[in-house]
């Protein structure tokens, strides 16, 4: 990947629309349109300020009337001269543009190009970077405002206080290194664990954090299980809003696994609606039965749904017997009175709310990060944070063995080296391009 290239490429999603934005970034933005485009007016180019121009073929024809809005480096996404060429959303419009582009010098962004020159150009950190392609992906509004809180900064403000304190305690020893021979103590054992302390409980803490950031990015899946005619099919459409499954009184109808994805409190969770579990011979309902067990075992949560105005079976108990991790909804309480903890009525809605309250409760404790800034969403995060996490705790034997000073550093070092490989600061080009890869072009 040739950096210093200016690079061009459709920014807006495949498809007709209204408009659609060619993007250039490099050196040779402005020159590459002026010999694409026919700019009104002789102004010169103004930062930050949009013009009118004409989209031009090869023989000085007007292909489209476009707006072209130009950013000087260095206040600019990537941190280079930026230029955006909004079109008519007609994707031979935004492909000839950028073949003209290319002809007159450009080339093609790779994905994720503008992302990783506005990192390698110290316009965004690691963690701001991968923020980006989250918000990009966001199917609910939680997930785009908790996106948008990394792409400010905030993962990278929680490990900034940590990192210093860490770096702080490098100092101290490298310190009493150079003043051993003058007999000097600057940090004894009593000082060193008291300054470990809050690094390896602040990198804990972040760690810790991906239980429930974990949850906001990717989702989870929950699978509604139940005998025939307990009202799970209805639970289903009522927690979907939307009617998706088919309902009838009829015993069985449901024979193959239905699913759609919801948001609960800003989470996507996965809703799968299964068949019917009772002892069947027909042979498609068998299939549709031994389905319905598996997305049990496969769900992060099981909702197993019994008739409240019926007496518990022992179809029932066995089923909550072996679901891992579940809860227990007595549906059909506006038929009577209802013994289950959870009471619903997918007739009427009650208790439904209470329900989704639950569902969130049972997957992410109330209190425990969901009101935290700063949480961590991405798995890699996690793995770096256990691994200093390790060193850290390999470095408080250490220091209670009585080890040299020399020796415990290399600790504290492979503790920071993580750290730095989350921020970006000492990342190898293998992982920085696995990371951008994953991109959308033009972004």
């Amino acid at each position: 990947m040739q950096l210093q290239d200016t690079i061009v490429a459709i920014s807006t999603p495949p498809g007709r629309g209204g408009l659609g934005i060619v993007r250039l970034s490099g050196d040779r933005a402005r020159s590459i349109v002026e010999a694409i485009l026919k700019l009104s007016g002789e102004e010169p180019w103004r930062s930050w300020h949009a013009r009118m121009a004409d989209l031009l073929d090869s023989g000085g024809h007007t292909i489209d009337q476009v707006v072209v809005t130009f950013f000087e480096k260095p206040r600019s996404y990537t941190a280079e001269d930026l230029i955006e060429i909004s079109c008519h959303g007609s994707p031979v419009v935004l492909r000839h543009a950028v073949e003209r582009a290319l002809e007159s010098g450009a080339r093609l962004a790779e994905p994720g190009e503008f992302s990783l020159r506005a990192f390698l150009n110290g316009r965004i950190d690691l963690p701001q970077a991968e923020a980006v392609r989250d918000l990009i992906d966001a199917t609910t509004l939680y997930q785009a405002r908790v996106a948008a809180q990394q792409v400010s900064g905030s993962v990278s403000r929680r490990i900034a206080p940590v990192k210093e304190q860490l770096v702080e305690l490098i100092s101290l020893l490298e310190a009493g290194i150079d003043f051993a021979e003058d007999d000097v103590s600057v940090a004894p054992a009593g000082e060193i664990l008291r300054r470990l302390a809050p690094v390896r409980e602040g990198i804990a803490q972040l760690a810790a954090s991906f239980q429930y950031g974990g949850l906001v990015r990717s989702g989870l899946t929950l699978a509604i299980v139940g005998r025939p005619n307990v009202g799970k099919s209805s639970l289903f459409n009522r927690l979907l809003m939307q009617d998706r499954a088919i309902v009838t009184d009829i015993p069985g109808t449901t024979r193959d696994l239905v699913s759609e994805t919801a948001s609960i409190g800003g989470i996507p969770v996965k809703l799968i609606d299964t068949a019917g579990i009772r002892e069947s011979v027909e042979t498609v309902e068998s299939l549709g039965i031994a389905r319905s067990f598996q997305a049990m075992a496969d769900a992060d949560l099981t909702i197993v749904v019994v008739d409240a105005s019926q007496p518990l079976t022992a179809e029932d108990a066995a089923l909550i017997g072996r679901a891992q991790r579940r809860l227990v909804a007595g549906n059909k309480c506006d038929l009577g009175a209802c013994r289950e903890e959870l009471h619903t009525s997918a007739l009427t809605g009650e208790g439904i709310a209470e329900l989704r309250a639950a569902i969130l409760e049972a997957i992410a404790p109330k209190g425990a990060f969901e009101q935290e800034t700063g949480f961590i969403t991405s798995l890699r995060h996690e793995q770096l944070l256990r691994e200093s996490l390790e060193f850290l705790d390999k470095a408080r034997g250490a220091v209670e063995a009585g080890i040299p000073h020399e020796m415990l550093l290399l600790d504290l070092y492979g503790a920071l080296r993580p750290i730095d490989a989350i921020t970006g600061a000492t990342t190898a080009d293998d992982i920085l391009n696995r990371i951008f890869s994953t991109f959308c072009i033009g972004k």
